[in-house]
Protein backbone atom coordinates (compact mmCIF):
# COMPACT_ATOMS: atom_id res chain seq x y z
CA UNK A 1 0.00 0.00 0.00
CA UNK A 2 1.60 3.25 -1.16
CA UNK A 3 2.32 5.95 1.92
CA UNK A 4 -0.75 8.57 2.85
CA UNK A 5 0.46 11.93 3.45
CA UNK A 6 -2.27 14.42 4.75
CA UNK A 7 -0.27 18.07 4.32
CA UNK A 8 -1.30 18.09 1.02
CA UNK A 9 -2.97 20.81 -1.29
CA UNK A 10 -6.58 19.28 -2.65
CA UNK A 11 -5.59 19.91 -5.80
CA UNK A 12 -2.48 17.94 -5.57
CA UNK A 13 -2.44 14.79 -7.81
CA UNK A 14 -1.00 12.76 -4.74
CA UNK A 15 -4.01 12.16 -3.29
CA UNK A 16 -4.57 10.01 -6.19
CA UNK A 17 -3.22 6.47 -4.01
CA UNK A 18 -4.97 3.77 -2.89
CA UNK A 19 -4.13 4.87 0.80
CA UNK A 20 -6.47 3.04 3.15
CA UNK A 21 -6.09 4.83 5.72
CA UNK A 22 -8.78 7.94 6.43
CA UNK A 23 -6.84 10.90 8.02
CA UNK A 24 -4.47 12.11 10.19
CA UNK A 25 -5.88 13.59 13.85
CA UNK A 26 -5.32 17.11 13.63
CA UNK A 27 -7.23 16.53 10.07
CA UNK A 28 -10.10 15.21 11.57
CA UNK A 29 -9.95 17.42 14.35
CA UNK A 30 -9.89 20.53 12.11
CA UNK A 31 -13.46 18.87 9.96
CA UNK A 32 -14.77 19.34 13.54
CA UNK A 33 -14.01 22.49 14.23
CA UNK A 34 -14.93 24.17 11.19
CA UNK A 35 -18.29 22.08 11.77
CA UNK A 36 -18.62 23.95 15.41
CA UNK A 37 -17.72 27.31 13.04
CA UNK A 38 -20.76 26.83 10.98
CA UNK A 39 -18.36 26.50 7.98
CA UNK A 40 -18.93 23.95 4.83
CA UNK A 41 -16.65 20.44 4.64
CA UNK A 42 -15.99 18.27 2.24
CA UNK A 43 -15.54 14.48 2.89
CA UNK A 44 -15.39 10.94 1.51
CA UNK A 45 -19.07 9.24 1.37
CA UNK A 46 -20.03 5.68 -0.11
CA UNK A 47 -19.71 6.73 -3.69
CA UNK A 48 -18.49 10.68 -4.27
CA UNK A 49 -17.24 13.42 -1.83
CA UNK A 50 -19.58 15.13 -0.01
CA UNK A 51 -20.43 18.66 1.47
CA UNK A 52 -21.49 18.71 5.16
CA UNK A 53 -22.43 20.76 7.53
CA UNK A 54 -24.29 21.39 11.02
CA UNK A 55 -28.12 21.16 10.04
CA UNK A 56 -29.11 22.90 13.11
CA UNK A 57 -27.74 25.70 11.92
CA UNK A 58 -29.78 28.17 9.24
CA UNK A 59 -26.21 29.48 8.31
CA UNK A 60 -24.32 26.87 7.93
CA UNK A 61 -26.99 25.47 5.49
CA UNK A 62 -27.31 28.66 4.02
CA UNK A 63 -23.77 28.67 3.13
CA UNK A 64 -23.38 25.51 1.74
CA UNK A 65 -26.43 25.74 -0.58
CA UNK A 66 -25.12 29.00 -1.62
CA UNK A 67 -21.95 27.25 -2.88
CA UNK A 68 -23.37 24.62 -4.22
CA UNK A 69 -25.97 26.49 -6.07
CA UNK A 70 -28.83 24.12 -5.20
CA UNK A 71 -32.25 26.10 -4.46
CA UNK A 72 -33.67 25.03 -0.82
CA UNK A 73 -37.24 24.31 -2.06
CA UNK A 74 -35.07 20.82 -3.02
CA UNK A 75 -34.57 19.94 0.41
CA UNK A 76 -31.22 17.80 1.67
CA UNK A 77 -30.27 14.63 2.88
CA UNK A 78 -28.76 13.58 6.63
CA UNK A 79 -26.20 11.38 6.97
CA UNK A 80 -25.64 9.56 10.65
CA UNK A 81 -23.52 7.55 12.41
CA UNK A 82 -26.99 5.39 14.10
CA UNK A 83 -30.99 5.77 13.85
CA UNK A 84 -31.04 7.53 16.98
CA UNK A 85 -29.08 10.45 16.25
CA UNK A 86 -32.17 10.87 13.08
CA UNK A 87 -34.93 10.81 15.91
CA UNK A 88 -34.94 14.30 16.60
CA UNK A 89 -35.45 15.59 12.77
CA UNK A 90 -37.87 12.26 11.76
CA UNK A 91 -41.40 11.18 12.77
CA UNK A 92 -41.24 7.28 13.53
CA UNK A 93 -44.75 7.60 14.55
CA UNK A 94 -46.07 7.69 10.92
CA UNK A 95 -44.40 4.42 10.09
CA UNK A 96 -46.08 1.49 10.66
CA UNK A 97 -43.45 -1.51 12.18
CA UNK A 98 -43.20 -3.18 8.87
CA UNK A 99 -42.10 -0.21 6.83
CA UNK A 100 -39.36 0.92 9.62
CA UNK A 101 -38.58 -2.53 9.35
CA UNK A 102 -37.54 -2.46 5.79
CA UNK A 103 -35.25 0.76 6.77
CA UNK A 104 -33.82 -0.87 9.52
CA UNK A 105 -32.53 -3.80 7.22
CA UNK A 106 -30.87 -1.52 4.99
CA UNK A 107 -28.71 0.16 7.29
CA UNK A 108 -26.06 1.08 7.93
CA UNK A 109 -25.33 1.39 4.28
CA UNK A 110 -25.85 3.55 0.81
CA UNK A 111 -29.54 3.50 1.26
CA UNK A 112 -31.12 7.04 1.48
CA UNK A 113 -35.23 6.82 2.62
CA UNK A 114 -37.42 9.67 2.67
CA UNK A 115 -39.02 10.03 5.63
CA UNK A 116 -41.64 11.85 7.43
CA UNK A 117 -40.60 15.14 9.15
CA UNK A 118 -40.70 16.12 12.74
CA UNK A 119 -43.27 19.74 12.29
CA UNK A 120 -40.28 20.92 14.00
CA UNK A 121 -37.77 20.17 11.56
CA UNK A 122 -36.76 23.26 9.80
CA UNK A 123 -37.57 23.92 6.42
CA UNK A 124 -34.10 24.66 5.38
CA UNK A 125 -33.52 20.71 5.40
CA UNK A 126 -36.71 19.66 4.20
CA UNK A 127 -37.32 22.43 1.73
CA UNK A 128 -41.20 22.20 0.42
CA UNK A 129 -41.68 18.91 1.41
CA UNK A 130 -42.52 17.68 4.71
CA UNK A 131 -40.96 14.69 4.96
CA UNK A 132 -36.90 14.33 4.94
CA UNK A 133 -34.34 12.39 3.02
CA UNK A 134 -32.22 10.09 5.83
CA UNK A 135 -29.13 7.38 6.29
CA UNK A 136 -27.22 5.84 8.53
CA UNK A 137 -24.00 5.36 7.12
CA UNK A 138 -21.51 2.97 7.08
CA UNK A 139 -18.71 4.40 6.02
CA UNK A 140 -16.02 4.71 9.29
CA UNK A 141 -14.88 7.56 8.43
CA UNK A 142 -18.63 9.69 8.18
CA UNK A 143 -19.55 7.74 10.85
CA UNK A 144 -16.91 8.66 12.95
CA UNK A 145 -17.78 12.75 11.80
CA UNK A 146 -21.01 12.21 13.15
CA UNK A 147 -20.51 10.78 16.54
CA UNK A 148 -17.40 12.91 16.66
CA UNK A 149 -19.81 15.50 16.05
CA UNK A 150 -22.72 14.83 17.86
CA UNK A 151 -24.92 14.73 15.05
CA UNK A 152 -26.09 14.04 11.99
CA UNK A 153 -24.53 15.99 9.11
CA UNK A 154 -25.98 17.71 5.52
CA UNK A 155 -24.76 15.83 2.95
CA UNK A 156 -24.59 16.28 -0.52
CA UNK A 157 -22.56 15.62 -3.18
CA UNK A 158 -19.06 17.97 -3.73
CA UNK A 159 -19.72 19.24 -6.88
CA UNK A 160 -21.59 22.62 -8.61
CA UNK A 161 -25.49 21.79 -9.29
CA UNK A 162 -25.09 20.15 -12.52
CA UNK A 163 -21.30 19.39 -12.76
CA UNK A 164 -20.03 15.60 -11.78
CA UNK A 165 -19.63 15.07 -8.74
CA UNK A 166 -15.57 14.69 -7.09
CA UNK A 167 -14.76 10.98 -6.22
CA UNK A 168 -10.96 12.05 -5.21
CA UNK A 169 -10.15 15.57 -3.21
CA UNK A 170 -7.98 16.36 -6.63
CA UNK A 171 -11.23 16.25 -8.20
CA UNK A 172 -12.34 18.99 -5.89
CA UNK A 173 -12.41 22.37 -8.60
CA UNK A 174 -10.56 25.02 -7.27
CA UNK A 175 -13.59 27.32 -7.13
CA UNK A 176 -15.40 25.09 -5.15
CA UNK A 177 -12.38 24.49 -2.75
CA UNK A 178 -12.06 28.08 -2.45
CA UNK A 179 -15.19 28.30 -0.51
CA UNK A 180 -14.67 25.11 2.06
CA UNK A 181 -13.68 25.47 5.67
CA UNK A 182 -11.95 22.01 5.35
CA UNK A 183 -11.48 19.26 2.96
CA UNK A 184 -10.99 16.25 5.33
CA UNK A 185 -8.36 13.58 3.00
CA UNK A 186 -10.44 10.42 2.30
CA UNK A 187 -11.37 7.63 0.27
CA UNK A 188 -14.87 6.54 -0.89
CA UNK A 189 -16.27 3.78 -0.71
CA UNK A 190 -16.92 0.74 -2.72
CA UNK A 191 -20.00 2.47 -4.63
CA UNK A 192 -20.33 3.06 -8.08
CA UNK A 193 -23.02 5.51 -8.05
CA UNK A 194 -24.61 7.88 -5.34
CA UNK A 195 -27.16 6.01 -2.77
CA UNK A 196 -30.09 4.61 -3.60
CA UNK A 197 -33.47 6.93 -2.42
CA UNK A 198 -36.47 5.59 -1.59
CA UNK A 199 -39.90 6.22 0.12
CA UNK A 200 -40.03 4.38 3.29
CA UNK A 201 -43.51 4.37 3.38
CA UNK A 202 -44.38 3.25 0.09
CA UNK A 203 -41.38 1.64 -1.30
CA UNK A 204 -40.87 3.45 -4.40
CA UNK A 205 -37.72 4.44 -5.88
CA UNK A 206 -37.00 7.39 -6.14
CA UNK A 207 -33.21 7.51 -7.72
CA UNK A 208 -32.03 4.55 -8.11
CA UNK A 209 -27.98 3.72 -7.33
Amino acid sequence: MPSCRFNLQPSDERWQPGCRIFSMPNEFEQAIAALHREGVIAYATEAVFGLGCDPDSEAAVQRLLAIKQRPVEKGLILIAANLTQLQDYIDLSQLSNEQLARVQASWPGPFTWIMPARTTTPTWLTGQFDTLAVRVTAHPQVQALCRAFGKPLVSTSANLTGEEPARRVADIGALLASQLAHILPGEVGGQANPSEIKDARTGAIIRPS
